[in-house]
């Protein structure tokens, strides 16, 4: 069989030399034919026909990736294309005329929507975020996977391109009328009653078109409406999948970017871009068929003109998804360091680098200026360019109607329904690519949300907290490969006082952050209860560990509201309760006791109050391992106070792990823990650190006569 799988394979070898230009197939069948019986014959042939040029240049890109490059796309499409109208003009069958003109619809749709066009990987653009998105070897008009995300959203595409076709059919109604009436006064054959009922038919006609119109726009409205809620679904789930190592992965402001403004950005694309790309296919077709009756020789010259709009869009396509990308990651890096200095102003100013982050903000949003006018160019150019086709080929069609009607081929109703339909043949795909330019600003967006939606999940494991022993063994964690923690030991016993200090990036926060969860990827042993910490289920670790930062979370809503957070079923006098041992009680009633209103991150409160309020939900919370991570920082000295008082109080109860820059705070601590450049220093009691005199007693030394001094200087004020 195999000379047999051979000779067939040069038979369809020689037919595809000659058939490259076929306009059956995209590509053409005999070289994927000859390519199946040479694997089956030889794979010594098999593997010189894939190493030839007609192979990689025809069926390389196709086989691998479905995808052609663009240059041999064009090439093809001219030459078959070129073969097609000569056969058109040749050919004296009218059936024979429809065939071909069917091919080249064929030929066209499945060039431009089936097929993708591959791109130079090097020229991709990854902007510096930390959601940048993967380079891709394909280039569509229609992205599969948005369309797999909102299934739900189908339904509202597919009927706003039915009710859009419904309102093109009342418009070819209304000039098939307003024709006719024209045609008989010309003639002098108007009667009364034709007047009448051609009224009616237009005014009909009209109607349906306006009604079309609205139910296309609501439809379109809920589309959009039914893909953002459902994106937005699917990114909330998987930030929760991800839990809180998800800043390991991404930064907040990329989330937020890409959750609203990207999410936003895809309105267009499936409430606007989707049903019209359908129309545009669907329109033409109709049309073409409406005016075959009239003139078979204006369809086919109005229906050849329309392909250029699309294949305009394509090339204009392989030029804006390089520039869309450069454009979202300025937008993205933008966003990223205003977030991340706002943040930091307060830590900026101290070290006065405000000024430097200022002109690098300076220079970000002049970057971004740069590339939002390159975008802005580029779209008023390739709108020049559609409406210089669209003009065109409407102008095109006039004169052909012209023409036929000197010629005597048509009648005077035929040349002015050629005049008044010629515009529809371009005017849907004219749309297109409006609403196009808005729509890859979205399908960029859609990089990012797939980036994000791509990454792995937290490993979630099962088991559950029994006691809250929690031990680190040659525990080490790095951030990019920088080294924050190494080798390091830590023993913290059930119901324990223990404290964590050092200089500012010694790792202290990113300690806290492990047993809590909020990073991933730790080396060594982090057990609690005799459990590793992976295989603790998140749920676990919620309902026994409690997390209080410097910087806690206070929600636009009532002081209930936010209370109940803690412990949704708590009633007003455990709330009241934990309001009077933070020391809140009085204030809260003098503003509206627990219906009072409180604004977004708690504004209308101080920043000590805003502490308090958080420190009373974790304790309405009453978790077995409470953690404190400069919980007292940038807070006046009553708060501060007050919230030690609170930790003191519940070190005799639950297993407390205190972070604080102030030694003052944890001299009552049963064991302290010195953390220098990652590593362990010292470890022991107030005192046998003091007896040491080391890095702890230097930095308590140190900080007792700078406080001494400041009270010392307040008495003499």
């Amino acid at each position: 069989m195999k000379p047999i799988y051979i000779t067939l394979g040069f038979l369809f070898l020689a037919l595809g030399v000659i058939g490259v230009v076929l306009p059956l197939l995209p590509t053409t069948p005999f070289l994927l034919l000859a390519t199946f019986f040479f694997m089956r014959g030889s794979e010594r042939i098999h593997q010189w026909f894939s190493n030839t040029s007609l192979y990689q240049k025809h069926l390389e890109s196709f086989v691998q990736t479905r995808s052609l490059k663009l240059s041999t796309k064009i090439t093809t499409l001219g030459l078959a294309s070129a073969m097609l109208i000569t056969g058109f003009i040749f050919t004296p069958n009218m059936w024979g005329k429809a065939l071909i003109v069917l091919v080249i619809l064929f030929k066209y749709y499945y060039f431009i929507f089936r097929i993708g066009t591959v791109r130079n990987a090097a020229a991709e653009i990854t902007p510096s975020s930390s959601l940048a998105p993967t380079p891709k070897k394909r280039s569509k008009m229609v992205d599969s996977r948005l369309l797999g995300l909102v299934e739900h959203s189908r339904k509202y595409i597919v009927l706003g391109v039915l009710v859009q076709w419904i309102g093109l059919l009342g418009s070819i109604a209304a000039v098939l009328s307003m024709a006719f009436v024209m045609q008989q006064a010309w003639e002098g054959q108007v009667t009364r009653k034709l007047i009448l009922s051609m009224t009616v038919i237009v005014i009909t006609a009209i109607a349906v078109r306006c009604l079309s119109n609205y139910a296309a726009s609501m439809l379109s409205y809920r589309a959009s409406v039914n893909a953002k809620k459902t994106l937005r679904s699917q990114i909330y789930g998987k930030l929760l999948k991800m839990g809180p190592a998800y800043t390991d992965h991404t930064s907040t402001s990329g989330v937020i970017q890409v959750a609203v403004e990207g999410v936003e950005q895809l309105e267009t694309y499936f409430g606007r871009y989707m049903p019209q790309l359908f129309y545009s296919l669907l329109a033409p077709v109709t049309l073409f068929i409406t005016l075959s009756f009239v003139s078979f020789k204006a369809a086919i010259i109005l229906l050849i003109c329309v392909p250029l709009i699309p294949v305009s869009i394509i090339v204009i396509m392989r030029m804006a998804k390089k520039l869309f990308r450069k454009y979202w990651g300025s937008y993205v890096n933008l966003g990223h360091s205003f977030l991340e200095n706002v943040q930091g102003l307060t830590t900026l100013k101290m070290y006065g680098t405000d000024q430097d982050k200022h002109q690098e903000m300076n220079t970000a949003a002049e970057d971004f200026r740069k590339m939002t006018m390159k975008v802005l160019t580029m779209q008023l150019n390739s709108v020049a360019i559609m409406d210089l086709i669209a003009f065109g080929g409407a102008a095109a069609g006039v004169l052909v109607a012209v023409s036929e009607y000197s010629s005597g081929h048509i009648g005077l109703a035929g040349a002015i329904i050629i005049v008044l339909l010629s515009a529809e043949f371009f005017i849907p795909l004219r749309l297109l690519g409006s609403y196009f330019h808005i729509a890859m600003n979205g399908m960029a967006a859609s990089d990012k949300i797939f980036q994000m939606l791509s990454t792995e999940d937290l490993i979630q494991g099962q088991e559950s907290i029994e006691n809250t022993d929690i031990r680190l063994e040659q525990v080490s964690f790095a951030y990019d490969e920088r080294d924050t923690l190494r080798n390091i030991y830590m023993d913290i016993p059930q119901g324990s006082f223990v404290s964590i200090v050092g200089e500012s990036g010694s790792g202290k926060s990113t300690v806290a952050g492990l047993i809590v969860g909020h990073h991933e990827g730790y080396r060594g042993s982090l057990t609690i209860g005799g459990k590793e910490l992976t295989e603790i289920s998140e749920g676990s670790r919620m309902r026994h560990m409690t997390w209080i930062g410097f910087n806690s979370y206070i929600f636009k809503g009532t002081v209930e509201a936010n209370l109940k957070m803690g412990n949704e079923h708590a009633d007003e006098q455990q709330m009241l309760e934990a309001l009077r041992q933070v020391k809140l009680y009085d204030f809260i009633l003098s503003e509206g006791g627990l219906e009072a209103e409180l604004e977004e991150q708690g504004a209308n409160l101080s920043g000590g109050q805003r502490q308090r309020l958080a420190l009373a939900r974790a304790l309405l919370h009453d978790s077995r391992v409470y953690i404190f991570d400069e919980a007292t920082s940038n807070i006046d000295s009553e708060s501060e106070e007050g919230i030690m008082e609170v930790i003191h109080a519940l070190a005799g109860q639950k297993t407390v792990i205190l972070i604080s820059h102030r030694l003052e705070n944890v001299v009552q601590s049963d064991c302290i823990y010195v953390l220098q450049n990652g590593l362990v220093a010292e470890s022991g009691t107030h005192h046998e650190l003091l007896s040491q005199q080391g890095h702890y007693a230097e930095m308590y030394l140190s900080q007792h006569r700078v406080e001494q001094f400041v009270k010392g200087g307040a008495v003499y004020a």
